[in-house]
């Protein structure tokens, strides 16, 4: 039987979100054939999630382990950290990726929040998505670490995917029909 994670989620074609694995999703992840976890919590995966991995030649990125700063002032998460796992999903050769932390949410969320900013997103629509996800574990402040963030922060990999390249020729195109 299959059992996706319980925040389980596409972003676009060949980038997932979830919450951390349990061996009940195994099966339902082995069918999406990915390359990469990106985990951005802190938190190590467990034993039995590490032995998945490996075994089914998917690559771990642990960001969350790397970069995570415990002292950030207001900011639920480090721009590096943002930045970094971006600049990953953004580079189609890690694809299928599924990018995931503790709980689905708030990391998670935050970067897939960030990732519709930079797909120029409306800001009430990039809340709404998130809030879909957060439910009543909602944090305000990962909607302001998104509002706030900076886009130029992030260098672009040569490798991006085309669901983008074609989204950033159609704000061209719109953009050039109201000048």
């Amino acid at each position: 039987m299959l059992t996706p994670p319980e925040q389980f989620g596409i972003i676009e074609k060949g980038v997932y979100r979830s919450d951390m694995l349990h061996p009940s999703h195994f099966s339902f992840i082995k069918a999406l054939q990915l390359k990469t976890a990106l985990v951005l919590s802190p938190e190590v995966p467990t034993r039995a999630v590490l032995n998945f991995l490996e075994e089914n030649n998917i690559k771990l990125v642990h960001l969350g382990l790397s970069i995570w700063k415990p002292n950030l002032g207001w900011r639920p998460v480090s721009e590096e950290l943002i930045k970094d796992g971006l600049e990953m999903a953004l580079d189609v050769g890690n694809h299928p990726i599924l990018v995931l932390c503790t709980s689905g949410i708030h990391e998670t969320g935050t970067f897939v929040g960030c990732l519709r900013k930079l797909q120029n997103w409306n800001f009430s629509s990039i809340v709404a998505e998130y809030r879909s996800y957060a439910g009543n574990k909602v944090r305000y402040v990962n909607e302001q670490f998104i509002e706030l963030f900076d886009m130029d922060l992030i260098t672009l990999p040569h490798n991006l995917p085309s669901w983008f390249i074609e989204q950033q020729q159609l704000l061209q195109q719109e953009e050039g029909k109201e000048s």
